[in-house]
């Protein structure tokens, strides 16, 4: 099979590291003969073909000489990393070449090989062979790219464990349910204990846990989609609150600029971290407040525009001043903007979360109200009762400039994120991609149909049909029922040398 031009076994060449200075390069090759294709380009070419696999050859990449013995115009010194078909990444025979990094190098190794045999290899055509030739099944190779993506050690850990075949066990276990099942219901209809073989004769067990396994799976992809894709987070409030030094406090590094002089933030500046685990692209943000600078208010209104797309918001607030009015108004219009929001299209029948009435909807982004500057006063101004009413869904009191209460924000911002996801899904195997967990749902949406139909009494055959459907969905989750669009939208995301 073919996908988006990758022809099997041609010989094929790709840079597998990054284009930028380096001690290390390295050149991926893979496909029939790489290794007779490569033995002229090398000075020791007798060692090379006769090197068994998994080992490595030392020597020189060079043009090829015209006499024999000869060596000709040297490019690198090299090595050569030896894997012979079955037992490499692809099942073909392959090459790697650890050569000097940099740009220049890699890219002038690269353009020897392609001289002389060697294909530029697709983006994705090295794990798309290992597939095809039965080394990788689809949840294996989408955790390629995964692990490549990554952008924290937990989602990086997660992807791992799916390229370990965590996900493939779960989904093969599920299908064994399914194939009993099908076994079992096939067998009554073929030797029914009377005339008429109803759905009702069967034992639904094994359809009950694939369905319950199923939805666990269905349930897990919005843990994973927060770990991948990571959340936005944006700092606001009003001036000189203290957002610049918590941002530099959460980074870990002085990015933003920190001064008692009020508008000096005049537009966002942006940095990745971590909270616990979920990659966040935190915002620092102008301070909000009436200005008759243009440039400031250019800031501010930028400010706003990130509130109103952000996943989570830290409003700032100097506690040795309290809350102002100007605070008050923008948490009094978020209220407002939820009520109506509410009256337009609020599902009834969506749960509460258990929350006050007075908090945002599940469907807002939640909003931690942070007393910064806490270290600063004896006798707070903010009391408790001070904070009863406002539609916030946490406060947390810290001192950006000593650290002191930061860790507690962190744990709020890690609940507040998960509030509507199962914490289950974070402790289990998960789906990695969209395309899995549009394959799981319809399965799961088959087994259900199958049994509310085994319920109603209808014939055996309409839950066969069920279940054929269910096994069908999940095999193209692992690549045993697949076409050439599923293939090329898996593959052409890859990055060359993968």
């Amino acid at each position: 099979m073919n996908s988006a031009g990758y022809i099997p076994e041609e010989p094929i060449a790709a840079i597998a590291t990054a284009l930028a200075p380096a001690a290390l390069g390295i050149v991926r090759c893979s496909g029939k003969g790489v290794i007779e294709l490569l033995a002229p380009l090398f000075s020791r070419p007798k060692a090379l073909l006769e090197a068994a696999g998994n080992t490595i050859v030392y020597g020189w990449l060079a043009e090829p000489a015209a006499g024999q013995g000869a060596v000709g115009r040297r490019i690198d010194q090299v090595l050569v990393s030896v894997f012979r078909s079955p037992r490499s990444f692809t099942g073909e025979d392959m090459v790697e070449i650890s050569c000097h990094g940099g740009p220049g190098m890699v890219t002038g190794i690269l353009h020897l090989l392609t001289s002389h045999g060697f294909r530029a290899a697709l983006p994705g055509e090295f794990t798309f062979r290992s597939f095809i030739n039965g080394k990788a099944d689809l949840t294996r190779a989408e955790a390629v790219q995964e692990i490549i993506a990554a952008k924290t050690d937990t989602s990086r850990g997660r992807a791992a464990g799916r390229l370990a075949g965590g996900l493939f066990q779960e989904l093969d276990e599920i299908k064994s349910l399914l194939r009993e099942t099908l076994a079992a219901l096939e067998a009554e209809i073929e030797y029914p204990e009377d005339e008429e073989a109803i759905a009702e004769a069967f034992d639904n067990s094994q359809l009950e846990e694939a369905r319950r396994r199923l939805a666990s799976l269905c349930a897990s992809w919005s843990c994973e989609r927060l770990y991948q894709d990571g959340v936005r987070v944006v700092l606001c409030g009003r001036t000189n609150a203290g957002k610049s030094s918590l941002f530099n406090t959460l980074l870990k590094e002085d990015r933003s600029i920190v001064s008692d002089i009020h508008g000096t933030t005049r537009d966002w500046i942006e940095g990745w971290v971590s909270f616990g685990g979920i990659p966040a692209r935190l915002f620092d943000t102008a301070g909000l407040r009436e200005s008759d600078d243009e440039v400031e208010r250019h800031g501010i209104q930028r400010t706003q525009d990130l509130t109103a797309e952000a996943d989570l918001i830290l409003y700032v607030v100097d506690s040795t001043v309290g809350l102002t009015e100007e605070d008050r108004e923008f948490l009094e219009n978020r209220r407002r903007a939820e009520n109506s929001s509410d009256c337009c299209g609020r599902d009834d029948n969506r749960p509460d979360d258990n929350r006050r009435d007075d908090k945002p909807t599940a469907g807002s982004p939640p909003l931690a109200l942070v007393l910064n500057k806490w270290d600063k006063v004896a006798l707070h101004s903010l009391s408790e009762s001070g904070m009863d009413g406002l539609p916030v869904d946490t406060v947390v009191r810290l001192s950006a400039r000593t650290g002191q209460g930061t860790a507690q924000l962190v744990e709020e911002i890690c609940r507040l994120l998960f509030r509507n996801i199962s914490h289950a899904g974070a402790e289990q195997v998960g789906l990695g991609t969209e395309r899995q967990k549009d394959c799981a749902q319809a399965a799961l949406e088959a087994v259900v149909h199958g049994l509310e139909v085994a319920e109603e009494g209808y014939t055996l055959d309409a839950v066969v049909q069920d279940v054929e459907e269910a096994l069908e969905s999940l095999g193209e989750i692992t690549g045993e029922v697949t076409t050439e669009d599923i293939l090329d939208t898996v593959f052409s995301r890859f990055c060359l040398g993968k």
